[in-house]
């Protein structure tokens, strides 16, 4: 299957997504999680692998629960046919709080405001709003902050008896969990804790508790609850690469970035190769052009430190990295203009991956894949 957006990007790139690793990657987390409930996190674009398809793949599993940031994303989900549950937590005052709850996607609440927002929704539509209730207990992003806790609880138990709201979910996120012994991991599990007891005596039955992300759900079973948040690693990708590799983990990454040499050509030593003239050759030597740059999503950073795969060797990045296309030296290898030039992959045939990739660029891999362009088509193979 694919997605041809552009048949000039499908020219100079194509991502091939693997459904086969996606359903792969549910099962080993499943394995891992107990009983806890899976939620899929399919925000950014899937993390770069493609929303509706991945989200697709995922429901094929038998996953139960998909979430995204914005709430745009979960309407594109709804406007495609996803019916199943589905939770967004990043809101502003502008919404659209009215569309979301009409779509039967559940609402992040971290304050006040939003609660309003929610049950103004809820008497425009005339539909009740499904919440999670939010509570920040340290890593300082969105989430209620704990003195103000006591207070939207009682607020968000009114609404709910008025039919305008009802209490799905108390949730909080870790800061750390890819650092397993990180003494903010306690901090943040008592706090948790805490906000949960404080809301269930004031009356709070909720449907879920969930804390763990993906780091958290490999590594520490004790924040699991009843569901799980579970991103980067349905991917393939390890989420505390210091910890355990994708492989250890028993994780498949399911994204392959190639491209296609636009230009081989023989070069005297030293030649000075991209802006600032960084790389010169050592002696006489032969260039592939790359046409893949900055704008398509390859880093910046990436510049005298990538590697590619081409004619079954892998090179490093010659010079910087421009805006549309990159330089590896050959080395007097003589591949022809159109080979194939793997970026990365899972790594069966040598090629590197995502995650030599971000230790390249200084970077996250959760970085290197959300960053590839949208414009670049996805292919999808496997799945049902």
């Amino acid at each position: 299957m694919k997605d041809e957006s552009s048949p000039y990007a499908l020219a100079r790139a194509e991502v091939t997504v693997d459904l086969d690793a996606l359903h792969h990657n549910v099962s080993v987390i499943e394995k891992c999680s107990g009983d806890a409930q899976l939620m899929a996190v399919v925000k950014a674009n899937a993390y770069g692998h493609g929303l509706v398809a991945c989200a697709k793949a995922f429901r094929e599993a038998g996953v139960p629960w998909l979430a995204t940031a914005g709430p745009g994303e979960a309407l594109e989900l709804r406007r495609t046919g996803d019916r199943g549950r589905l939770l967004t937590w990043l809101w502003t005052p502008a919404g659209p709080f009215a569309e979301a709850v009409s779509q039967d996607i559940d609402i992040s609440i971290s304050g006040l405001w939003d609660l309003d927002k929610v049950c103004q929704a809820a008497a425009q539509g005339r539909r009740q709003a499904r919440v999670h209730l939010k509570v920040d207990t340290g890593l300082g992003r969105n989430g209620c902050p704990e003195p103000a806790w006591e207070e939207l609880v009682t607020a968000a138990l009114r609404a709910q008896a008025s039919g305008a709201i009802e209490i799905v979910g108390l949730w909080s996120h870790l800061a750390m969990a890819d650092t397993p012994t990180h003494p903010s991991i306690a901090r943040q599990l008592a706090r948790f804790t805490n906000a949960v007891a404080l809301a269930e005596q004031a009356g709070i039955r909720p449907e879920v508790r969930h804390l763990a992300n993906s780091a958290a759900t490999l590594l520490l079973p004790q924040t699991r609850f009843d569901l799980v948040r579970v991103g980067l690693a349905l991917y393939g990708l390890s989420p505390a690469h210091d910890q355990a590799t994708a492989r250890g983990l028993g994780l498949r990454p399911a994204m392959t970035l190639r491209s296609y040499l636009a230009a081989v050509k023989d070069v005297p030593a030293g030649q000075g190769v991209s802006y600032g003239l960084e790389y010169q050759t050592s002696s006489d030597s032969t260039l592939g052009l790359v046409p893949l740059g900055y704008s398509d999503g390859v880093p910046w950073h990436a510049g005298n430190s990538g590697q590619v795969l081409v004619a079954g060797r892998n090179r490093t990045i010659a010079g910087r990295v421009a805006m549309d296309q990159f330089v590896v030296e050959l080395h007097g290898d003589r591949p022809s203009p159109g080979d194939e030039v793997v970026l990365f992959g899972p790594g069966d045939r040598g090629e590197p991956t995502a995650q030599e990739w971000a230790r390249a660029a200084g970077t996250v891999p959760y970085e290197i894949v959300t960053r590839i362009a949208p414009g670049l088509p996805r292919t999808y193979v496997g799945g049902k």
